[in-house]
C-alpha cells in the first residue's frame, strides 16, 4: 500500500500464543482494549485451521505523525467481583505462560528487536503481555530487561509500547510512501494520572495475592523514522535473518546430504554391478542341468507377483499414499516459487486442503487398479475404503459394516479439547461443516471416478506367469526376517530429514517463521531417492534368499520412517519445548499421531512404487522357461 501525509494506517491483532502451552487465544480472550465498531478482516481457510484470529485494535495512528503516550483505555478490577477476578486470574495465567501478542502493521508483524549473545539482534514478531518475578526473586522471561522488575512473587504488565514505523519514499513523490518495517518495545507503567499520562515512574505491578481495586491503563507512542536502505520487496528480510538455529545450520544439513548422496551412489553402484552380473549369468543357462541348478532371485519367479495377503487394505494405502504424494509435491513446488510465503498468511494450509480435496481422482485410480491386480473382486468397498481412509478408517474384516474415521475421530477429539479450553485454535462450527462438505461433496465422488476408470482398465500385465501352488520359503537368517529390515530400511530416510525436521516441528511448536521452502523441497527429492534405493536394496537381499513377500515388506520398509519421526517428536517433547499442562501434552501427542500416519502412508507408497517397478524390471529382462 502507499500511504501519504494524514492517512490512516491501521494496527490489527492477531491470536495470543506461548511456547509452553499448544493453545492458543483470541486477543479478545484476554481484557485488553479493543475495538468493536470494526468489522474484523475475513480469513481463509488455512488461517482458521491454524487457529489465526485478526481483529481491528483501538491502536491508530497518522501517517508521519509522531504521537508520544496516548492514551488507549484503562481497565478496572476488583477482585471481590467473580467476574473481574477471574479476568484478573487469565491475565495472571497469560504472564505466567509467556503468552506473547502478535500485532500487525501493512501485513507485516511488529516485532520486538532487542539484543542476545555475541552482540546479536533478534527480531521476534511477538512480544509478552508481562512476566513473572518468583517468590524466590529469580525473574522470569521478558523481567530480566528491566532492573525495577525485582518485587517477589509479583506480575509486571506491559501495559505500553513505543512504536516505530520506518518508511521508504518512493522515488515519485505524487506515489507516496511504502512501510519497510515496523518494530516496538514494551514497557510498562503505573501511570498515576491515566487520562493525562505521561509514561514515567514505576512499573505497573500486580501482587499473586493482591486483592482489593486495581485499574491498568493502556497507552502507547508512535514515531515515524524513513529508512532509504530497506526496499518495499525485501521488508521481510531482518526478521527471516534473526530467526535462530537458521545460519548455523546450514553447515550440518549440507552435511547430512553430502552423506545421504554418497550412500545413495553407493547402494546404486551395488545394485547395478550385482544385478548385471546376476541377469547375465541367469541369460546364459541354456541347458536343462543348468535351469535345475537355479538359484537365488529367479528361482522365486514364479511366486514373486502372487497377490498379498490383505490386498485390500494394501490397495487403499496406496491410493492414500498416492493422494499425499502428490499434493505434497505440488505445495512445495508452489511454496518454492513464493506463491506461499510468510506474507500470504495460512495460503499453504488452504493450498495443501484444496489440493487434498482435488486429488481423490489419483487416490481412487491407484487404489482400484492395484485392488484390481491383486485379484479383488470387492470393488465397492475398495472405493468407499480409500475415500474414507486418511479422512477415516474401514476395517476390511467385517465387511464394511463397521467404520472407524481413525484421522478424523483423532482431529475431533482435538477439536473437542480446544473447544473447551476456549482456545482460537478450535474450529468453529461453519468450519466443520465446510470442511465435511468438501469432503463429501467433492472428495468422495473423485475418488469414485478414479476408482471407475481403475477398474475399467485392464489388470497390470506382469513379465511372468504365477503358479498355481505357492512355494515354501526355506529357513530365513536374522537378517533376513521381516522385522529386522523393516527397522533397518528406515534408518537412512530418516537420517537425510531429521534436521529439517527440527525447523519444521520448531515452526509449528515454537511460533516460528518456517520459509526455507527450496531447501526443503530438496530434502524432499532427496528422501524419494533414499526410500526407493533403500527399499529396493533390502528387497534384493530377501528375493536372494526365495522369499517372495515384498510387496507388504517394501511398503512397511520405508514407511518405518514414520516410527522414527514418531520417536524423534517424542524426543523433541521432552527436551527441546517447555509445554506444561494435560491439555496440551494430549493436543501435541494428538497432532503428532496424525502426522506420523500421514508420513507413513507417504514414505510406504513410495517404497512399494519403487520395489514394484525393480521386480517387474529385473523379471521382465532373464528368460524365464
Amino acid at each position: 500500500f502507499f500511504f501519504f501525509k494524514d492517512s490512516t494506517i491501521e494496527l490489527f491483532v492477531n491470536r495470543l500464543d506461548s511456547v509452553e502451552s499448544v493453545l492458543p487465544y483470541e486477543y479478545t480472550a484476554f481484557d485488553f482494549c479493543y475495538d468493536e465498531s470494526e468489522k474484523r478482516p475475513s480469513e481463509n481457510l488455512g488461517q482458521v485451521l491454524f487457529g489465526e484470529r485478526i481483529e481491528p485494535s483501538p491502536y491508530k495512528f497518522s501517517f508521519k505523525k509522531n504521537m508520544e503516550c496516548q492514551s488507549v483505555c484503562p481497565k478496572s478490577y476488583n477482585t471481590e467481583k467473580a467476574e473481574d477476578k477471574a479476568k484478573l486470574e487469565f491475565l495472571k495465567k497469560g504472564m505466567l505462560l509467556n503468552y506473547q501478542h502478535h500485532w500487525i502493521v501493512d501485513n507485516m508483524p511488529v516485532t520486538w528487536c532487542y539484543d542476545v549473545e555475541d552482540n546479536q539482534k533478534f527480531c521476534n514478531p511477538g512480544f509478552p503481555i508481562g512476566c513473572y518475578v518468583t517468590d524466590t526473586g529469580r525473574a522470569k522471561d521478558a523481567c530480566v530487561v528491566n532492573a525495577d522488575f525485582n518485587d517477589k512473587d509479583t506480575f509486571y504488565i506491559f501495559n505500553h509500547v513505543d512504536i516505530t514505523i520506518f518508511y521508504h519514499v518512493v522515488e515519485n513523490e505524487a506515489a507516496g510512501a511504502r512501510l519497510v518495517a515496523a518494530k516496538l518495545e514494551p514497557k510498562s507503567y503505573k501511570h498515576t494520572n491515566w487520562e493525562k499520562p505521561d509514561c514515567t515512574g514505576p512499573p505497573m505491578s500486580l501482587g499473586n495475592k493482591f486483592s482489593g481495586e486495581i485499574k491498568i491503563p493502556y497507552t502507547y507512542s508512535v514515531k515515524f523514522v524513513e529508512d532509504k536502505t530497506i526496499r518495499w520487496a525485501s521488508r521481510w528480510d531482518y526478521i527471516l535473518e534473526s530467526m535462530p538455529h537458521t545460519n548455523i545450520q546450514w553447515f550440518s544439513i549440507m552435511n547430512s546430504l553430502v552423506i545421504v548422496l554418497f550412500l545413495s551412489g553407493m547402494v546404486a553402484m551395488i545394485m547395478l554391478r550385482t544385478l548385471h552380473k546376476d541377469i547375465a549369468r541367469y541369460n546364459q543357462m541354456d541347458s536343462v542341468e543348468d535351469a535345475q541348478e537355479e538359484f537365488g532371485w529367479k528361482l522365486v519367479h514364479g511366486d514373486v507377483f502372487r497377490p498379498p495377503r490383505k490386498g485390500m487394505l494394501l490397495s487403499v494405502f496406496l491410493g492414500s499414499g498416492t493422494q499425499i504424494f502428490i499434493m505434497t509435491f505440488v505445495t512445495l513446488f508452489f511454496a518454492c516459487l513464493g506463491f506461499l510465503s510468510p506474507a500470504n498468511r495460512g495460503a499453504l494450509m488452504t493450498c495443501a486442503v484444496v489440493l487434498w480435496v482435488l486429488l481423490g481422482t489419483p487416490a481412487g485410480y491407484v487404489a482400484a487398479r492395484y485392488y484390481k491386480s491383486f485379484g479383488g473382486e470387492k470393488w465397492k468397498t475398495n472405493v468407499l475404503l480409500t475415500a474414507f481412509l486418511c479422512p477415516g478408517w474401514v476395517n476390511e474384516e467385517i465387511n464394511n459394516s463397521f467404520e472407524l474415521k481413525v484421522v478424523f475421530a483423532d482431529f475431533f477429539v482435538m477439536n473437542l479439547i480446544l473447544w473447551g479450553e476456549g482456545s482460537s485454535a478450535a474450529m468453529p462450527f461453519g468450519t466443520l461443516v465446510a470442511i465435511l462438505a468438501l469432503w463429501f461433496c467433492i472428495s468422495v465422488p473423485l475418488t469414485f471416478i478414479g476408482a471407475y476408470f481403475g477398474f475399467k482398465k485392464s489388470g497390470i500385465e506382469h513379465p511372468v506367469r504365477t503358479n498355481q501352488i505357492p512355494r515354501q520359503i526355506p529357513e530365513q537368517s536374522f537378517y533376513t526376517k521381516p522385522l529386522p529390515g523393516i527397522v533397518m530400511g528406515g534408518i537412512l530416510p530418516f537420517g537425510c530429514i531429521f534436521i529439517q525436521l527440527f525447523f519444521i516441528l520448531n515452526s509449528i511448536w515454537s511460533h516460528q517463521m518456517y520459509y526455507m521452502f527450496g531447501f526443503l523441497f530438496l530434502v524432499f527429492i532427496i528422501l524419494l531417492i533414499t526410500c526407493s534405493e533403500a527399499t529396493i536394496l533390502l528387497c534384493y537381499f530377501h528375493l536372494c534368499a526365495e522369499d517372495y513377500h515384498w510387496q507388504w515388506r517394501s511398503f512397511l520398509t520405508s514407511g518405518f520412517t514414520a516410527v522414527y519421526f514418531l520417536v524423534y517428536a517424542i524426543h523433541y517433547f521432552f527436551s527441546k519445548l517447555q509445554i506444561s499442562g494435560l491439555a496440551s501434552t494430549i493436543l501435541y501427542f494428538g497432532y503428532t499421531m496424525i502426522m506420523a500416519l500421514i508420513f507413513f502412508l507417504f514414505t510406504g507408497t513410495i517404497g512399494f512404487f519403487a520395489c514394484f517397478w525393480f521386480v517387474t524390471k529385473i523379471y521382465s529382462v532373464v528368460k524365464v522357461d
